[in-house]
Formats: structure tokens, sequence, C-alpha cells
């Protein structure tokens, strides 16, 4: 059922409607005794999701038992973290997933399924693994809420995503993730529905209808001056409620260039991005506009690490970037990669598949280490002094001397590829 679909590509939503949405939808859905919400963490900071589990907060209050972030694979909120996107809210209403240990499995995807969704590229069968506090926490409602935008793994994030993933266990990320490596990134970023989603789709309706699930999905789109603005709200407890966000995104945050760029220029908030694991976003959100021979320079003052999971920073480590075929070889003939298929996807979704170059430009980790793992290095300070994010706009730049220049300000927050690129993945 579709509880609120609110928005335009032009909409500025403001805090005061937010609140007024939300607490309208709240309405709808009765009175409820015991509420668990999963929200997303630091890492989208701008999906306006922290004001928005404030505002449950205060609508619920003592009836709001727990706060679970969907940290997936991700290192587990800092203190400081909490303050700043959940202000105000109680700490001991937040809860940790740990995702190697807190999880179990509601049912599986059959394999058949899975291999037929992939076109033959793998066989296994899917769990659908959740927090157990989901299932025996007594809750009564649970509310994910989060931003549908471009996603490498899942085409558009958000959705069952964020249970399936953001607060599941390690053998269903991995699969997942590994899906959509093999299937390829060209094929699912920005899509809706592609064999990933319908994978999870496929678990949600055969293994989760008995959870009390509701969704508050944003569509934050980025205005003409730079500023960030909510465009959308949807909730509800359907795929139609997911699908419908994920149309007012592509409207919002895909920019389609009329072709290839050369040269494209990211940069990475310290605040928000420590590691390639995240960071690589700068790669998987502008790869389908960079044309063969490009370059991508990644400004990561700071980045200090390849894997925020020190198992996972030990298998990027030893693998690197080399692409789809060097990593689909090393899951079938090293055990490491093998079994943590996540990392292997990681690493291709990462890589360039040979067609461009990336110039990575960390806060701590060395050049050894950057060209290790197939990137080439750039020196911060140089490079923060060339291009400089305060002074450079987003989108086409020409420097003093000539040089023309794309420049992102946060890859986080969209889609850039070429219309080329956008038409091949659309007929897919």
């Amino acid at each position: 059922m579709l509880y609120c679909a609110e928005g335009s590509p032009r909409d500025r939503i403001s805090s005061r409607k937010l609140r007024e949405l939300i607490n309208q939808s709240l309405d709808r859905l009765g009175s409820k005794k015991r509420v668990l919400v999963v929200p997303p963490d630091i890492t989208r900071a701008h999906s306006r999701a922290g004001e928005i589990t404030r505002m449950i907060w205060d609508y619920y209050q003592d009836r709001l038992a727990g706060i679970l972030p969907a940290l997936g694979t991700h290192t587990p909120m800092t203190d400081p973290e909490l303050d700043e996107m959940y202000p105000g809210i109680p700490r001991e209403l937040f809860l940790v997933h740990r995702w190697r240990e807190d999880v179990v499995t509601l049912g599986e995807v059959p394999a058949s399924y899975v291999e037929a969704q992939s076109h033959g590229k793998v066989s296994f069968s899917w769990p659908a693994q959740v927090n157990r506090m989901l299932v025996e926490g007594g809750f009564d409602l649970i509310l994910s809420v989060g931003q549908v935008v471009p996603h490498e793994v899942i085409g558009m994030a958000n959705y069952n995503k964020n249970i399936f993933v953001g607060v599941g266990g390690r053998e269903g990320i991995d699969r997942s993730h590994y899906l959509s490596g093999v299937v390829g990134t060209e094929n699912i970023m920005g899509i809706a529905d592609n064999p990933v989603r319908r994978v999870m789709n496929y678990a949600h309706r055969e293994f989760a209808s008995q959870l009390p699930l509701m969704f508050i999905h944003t569509v934050v789109g980025r205005e003409a001056g730079g500023d960030l603005a909510l465009r959308g709200l949807f909730v509800g407890d359907d795929d139609q409620c997911f699908y419908q966000a994920a149309e007012l995104s592509r409207a919002v945050n895909i920019t389609k260039l009329e072709k290839p760029l050369k040269k494209v220029v990211v940069y990475l908030d310290p605040r928000e991005f420590r590691s390639t694991w995240l960071g690589n976003k700068a790669i998987y959100r502008t790869r389908m506009a960079i044309a063969d021979g490009g370059e991508l320079i990644v400004l990561a003052p700071g980045v200090q690490e390849f894997g925020e999971d020190p198992e996972l920073d030990r298998m990027i480590r030893r693998c690197g970037y080399r692409g789809t075929e060097a990593i689909v070889s090393m899951v079938d003939r090293q055990e490491g990669l093998h079994d943590s298929l996540s990392a292997a996807a990681h690493l291709i979704h990462g890589s360039t598949e040979g067609r461009f170059t990336v110039t990575y430009c960390p806060g701590k980790l060395t050049r050894e280490e950057i060209e290790q793992v197939g990137f080439s290095f750039g020196d911060i300070e140089t490079m923060m002094h060339r291009y400089d994010p305060e002074v450079l706009k987003e989108g086409f730049n020409t420097l003093d001397d000539g040089e023309e220049i794309y420049f992102i300000e946060n890859p986080a927050v969209g889609l850039w590829a070429s219309a080329e690129k956008l038409e091949e993945g659309d007929n897919r």
C-alpha cells in the first residue's frame, strides 16, 4: 500500500512539509506499541534519514524501542557521527548490526532462479538473511528509512536492499554483491528492475511477509547552486512505492552527458570517505561517463585504508582492482577470495576494465600501497592545490592554463553517464 507519494524533479520539500508528511503517514499506520527504525549510517548523511529518524522519535517517543543503523559491512558509527546525523536522540536507543554474527536466515532463493537472472554466470542459491532483532524483537512496526539513488550493486539503492544487505548477513551480502559484479555495472547502475533486485524481491515476497516492514524513501537532488534539496518522499510497504521513487531518482540523480569525458576530478569529503571501499563511488558513479583512454582523478584527503573491515582490507591489498576477468579467475582458484565474494565484487566494481586510468590522491595511504592495488598515485597536497574543490564548480571547468576538466563535488549523490552508455544499459 502507498501512504505517501510526494515530489517532482523541481520540488523542494521543506523540513516543515517533511514533518507534516511523515506525521500524516504514521497516523495512517495506526497505533503501534513497539517500533524499530532501520536508517542508514553516516555514509548516507545526505539522505535526510537522520532528520526523518528524529521526526519518528518525536512522534513515537517511548514506543520507539530501537534504532538499528543499516551498516552492511561498514564500520559501526562513532559517538560523534551519531551526534552529527541523529542529534538529540537518546544514545541508548542505538543498536549495532554485526553482519557476521547477528543474523538469521528467513529462506533461500533457489539456485535455479539466481542462475536464470545471471544468465548462467553463477549457480548458487541466495539466503535471505536479516538481523535477528527484526524477527525476535517483538516489533509491531519496522520502519526502513533511506535514499533512493543510483547504486552499483542494486541499481537503485534502498527498499529491501536496506534490509537484506544493510542489516543482512555475510553470505547474503557476499552473494548479492558478486551477482552484481558478474552481471556488470553498466547493466545494473541506475536501473531499478535488474537481476539483483529481482532476487531480493523474490526473497521479500516469499520469506519476509511476516515482518511488519514499512519503507520511507527519499529522493535528494542537487540544485544549480550546488545545494541539496529533498525532491521526493515516498512511504509504503510494497515494490510500487519503491519503483515510483526510483523513477523520480532517475530524473533527478542521473546526469546525462552528450559525449564521454576525457578528464574527471572527483572530491571525497573526508568526513564521509575514509576508505576506497566507500571512496570508489568515484569510480562506480563515473565509469559510464569517462571516455576510453580518459583519466579519473580522485581527491581523497580522508582515505586511510582500503577496506573498513580488516579481512576485506587484506583481501583488497592482496588482489587489487584488476578487472572482471582477473577477479573471476581468482575466485575460482583462491580460497580466500572465494570465501569473500563481497570483496571480489568490490574489486570488480572498482576496476576500469582497462578503459581509463585512475589517479588516487589519498590522505594517508602511500604511493606503494596505491600502486599495489592497480591505481596511479597522486600527491594530495599538490593535486588539491591544482584542483581546489573550494574554487571548482560542479561540471565543466577550464583552468588558468587551459586544461579542461569535469568536476564532481560528491559522487554519492548521483550517477554520471554518457547518453550512449545509458541507452546501452536501458536496452539490456
